[in-house]
């Protein structure tokens, strides 16, 4: 029986930053994906990694990001790089989140960064009153930045299981990566690949055996 949803955030609350990724490379006319495929070399140990960790400085996270984008071949300060990555909310996961919050526990896994958006300093203004409804719809928040590990490490999702006191066969848990998902998925959760919301949705409802819109 399932007693929980965890929920990663960018992504899947939000639009997706891999959009603003690939729109970043086409008017600077990089490879497509590069920005990307720069964040899964040395996954554990690159400067996104090591930011997502608060192991370093954005100051260092700048520098760092674009000796690794030198060495491919198209220098990127990091700081540019994460002005990109504040998505939109989809309200129709909002409206999925709030109707879930009924029935289960809540939990949001966000790998983040102290910078100023998202579930950890959400934005400015308007957009930050939105955000906070959204976060007030979660249990718990369990956000990278702040326990000093960060998906796809098992730990991250065995303390969310063990916060809870629940089983991982207890638990769907909604990611857009793959390499997320993987180990949530061999710890015994029921996983769903977020790739837009109405697929999304779909899945979850088949799930949970509720109706989410």
């Amino acid at each position: 029986m399932i007693k929980a949803v965890f929920w990663d955030f960018g992504g899947v609350l939000t639009t997706s930053p891999f959009d603003a990724f690939n729109q970043f490379e086409r008017e600077h006319h990089l490879p497509e994906n590069f920005i990307r495929t720069i964040n899964a070399t040395n996954p554990d140990t690159n400067a996104w990694a090591c930011l997502e960790r608060s192991e370093i400085t954005l100051e260092e996270f700048d520098g760092a990001f674009e000796k690794e984008t030198q060495a491919a071949g198209h220098p990127i300060r990091g700081l540019r790089v994460l002005e990109l990555i504040a998505g939109d909310l989809r309200p129709e996961m909002v409206e999925a989140l709030r109707r879930c919050k009924q029935h289960f526990r809540n939990v949001c896994l966000t790998n983040n960064m102290n910078i100023g958006s998202g579930p950890d300093n959400p934005p400015a203004g308007e957009r930050a009153v939105e955000f906070q409804k959204v976060m007030e719809l979660f249990d718990h928040v369990i956000e990278s930045s702040k326990v000093g590990l960060r998906k796809p490490d098992p730990r991250f999702y065995e303390m969310a299981c063990e916060m809870f006191k629940i089983a991982p066969e207890q638990v769907v848990f909604l990611d857009d990566l793959g390499i997320n998902l993987k180990p949530a998925r061999a710890m015994g959760m029921t996983t769903i690949k977020v790739t837009d919301a109405r697929q999304a949705i779909k899945e979850l409802e088949a799930v949970l055996g509720i109706e989410l819109s």
